[in-house]
């Protein structure tokens, strides 16, 4: 689908140069002598290289068109993970280095929204806030009434977060997985 310079957006997937390019930053400028162009940084999805590019505002780019479908996260291997689609009950794997970290958050059964480019698996996109249960913390100290005093925390799937200090071992909390912070206590 082509779209004109001026409308590229952070986030966007563009084919450009015969590959494809997640835009990282976009930045519209109108000089004083000249047309207006929009200087775009972006980055290759299949080379993992970046390239700063700078389209006249009269230019068209072709944006990529993705399916997205939801799925159930089934199980991993030390190579893939599985989901499966809870309409037609198929199953596909994604490659652990297209998850990447977004895999320690993945529990059994969470419905996740995979996009597709050419019918293959481009990314994974969770829900924005997941419930996990507290494994480790250190005690809150007495006295320590600051609004802002953290403590640092192990959840059960490895990671670790900054809690605040009335959460002990085994609280069940939502995280935000975008951000991987704490929300509220469950």
């Amino acid at each position: 689908m082509k779209i004109s310079a001026n409308e590229i957006r952070v986030g966007m997937l563009l084919e450009y140069k015969d590959d494809l390019w997640e835009v990282l930053k976009t930045q519209h400028v109108k000089p004083g002598k000249g047309g207006a162009f929009a200087q775009v940084e972006m980055k290759s999805l299949n080379k993992n290289t970046k390239l700063n590019e700078r389209f006249r505002s009269n230019d068209d780019v072709e944006k990529a068109s993705l399916e997205e479908v939801k799925f159930n996260y089934s199980y991993e291997d030390e190579n893939d993970y599985y989901f499966i689609n809870p309409k037609s009950f198929e199953q596909i794997n994604i490659k652990k280095n297209i998850v990447g970290d977004k895999g320690k958050m993945l529990t059994e059964n969470l419905e996740v929204v995979v996009s597709f480019y050419n019918e293959n698996p481009l990314n994974l996109q969770l829900p924005n806030q997941v419930t996990c249960t507290i494994e480790s913390t250190d005690v809150a100290l007495k006295g320590q009434t600051v609004s802002s005093s953290y403590k640092p925390a192990i959840l059960d799937n490895g990671i670790k977060i900054q809690v605040p200090p009335f959460i002990e071992n085994g609280d069940k909390i939502i995280v935000d997985t975008r951000t991987i912070e704490y929300v509220k206590k469950v």
